[in-house]
């Protein structure tokens, strides 16, 4: 089974895990690292994720990956939070994190209000309106980024 497909099996089984208990997944990596292959789950709630949390989601998707079969390859299961730098992937997320910092990566260059082209956006996140997410960058200036045109988009750790 592609790599892929076993990333999108698993989102699809953890979600029924993880919603009862008032968490989201944020993200499912499948994917070879040295010589092994790990399959990695990020986790999010309201006030944060626990070691309790990771190691109870841990031991229910592990019983029914057991029982399901589906993965070809030996793999090491690891269940964690996304960490200060989490990232924004779904719609709902940009209006969650709204007034946030926030750092946007775009496929291709793009311009802020003042003209300025470039890639990387970093300021106040003010939300998504139309499917174009709205920043107040750290110069001042505001920029529409439309949603396909981003590569990547994280939550920043302010001091």
């Amino acid at each position: 089974m592609a790599h892929q497909d076993v990333a999108t099996r698993v989102a699809g089984i953890v979600e029924g895990i993880v919603a009862p208990l008032g968490m989201e997944l944020v993200d499912v990596e499948y994917k070879r690292e040295g010589r092994q292959m790990v399959l990695r789950l990020f986790l999010d709630k309201e006030g944060g994720i626990t070691l309790d949390d990771c190691s109870e989601v841990s031991r229910e998707l592990s019983e029914i990956l057991d029982v399901e079969d589906f993965i070809g390859d030996r793999y090491t299961l690891e269940v964690s939070s996304p960490g200060l730098n989490r990232p924004l992937r779904k719609e709902s997320d940009y209006d969650r994190f709204r007034g946030r910092l926030v750092k946007i990566r775009t496929f291709e260059l793009l311009a802020d209000e003042a003209g300025n082209r470039r890639k990387t956006f970093l300021g106040d996140l003010e939300g998504l309106h139309d499917g174009v997410v709205v920043i107040r960058l750290r110069e001042g200036q505001m920029a529409r980024i439309p949603l396909e045109k981003i590569a990547k988009a994280n939550l920043e750790f302010e001091l």
